[in-house]
């Protein structure tokens, strides 16, 4: 799997309630490192019967939980996220109009 946090790849097909990332010590069993995990979706989740779990990023007891394999591909080419992406465009605009 790929923890949702420092993107590094760890060697653990599902994880426990109590699994760690060994470099960033994220929690793994968390919403944003689930295959249901949208967000913006009703509760974050497009899974319609699991239970609204309120913090995304610690770990929790959902029973639908599935390690998601969108995690690595939610990087470009050159390891940059979405999010950052999105903020570099930003700051140019601002650049250009400031």
């Amino acid at each position: 799997m790929i923890c949702w946090k420092c993107k590094k790849e760890i060697p653990l097909e599902k994880p426990a309630r109590s699994d760690e990332c060994p470099l960033c010590h994220a929690d793994l069993h968390v919403c944003k490192a689930c295959e249901f995990y949208e967000s913006g979706a009703h509760n974050d989740c497009r899974e319609s019967s699991a239970d609204m779990v309120t913090e995304k990023e610690r770990a929790n007891f959902c029973d639908y939980f599935r390690t998601s394999r969108k995690l690595s591909s939610s990087q470009g080419a050159c390891g940059i996220s979405g999010n950052e992406k999105a903020a570099a465009a930003r700051d140019a605009f601002n650049a250009l109009f400031n």
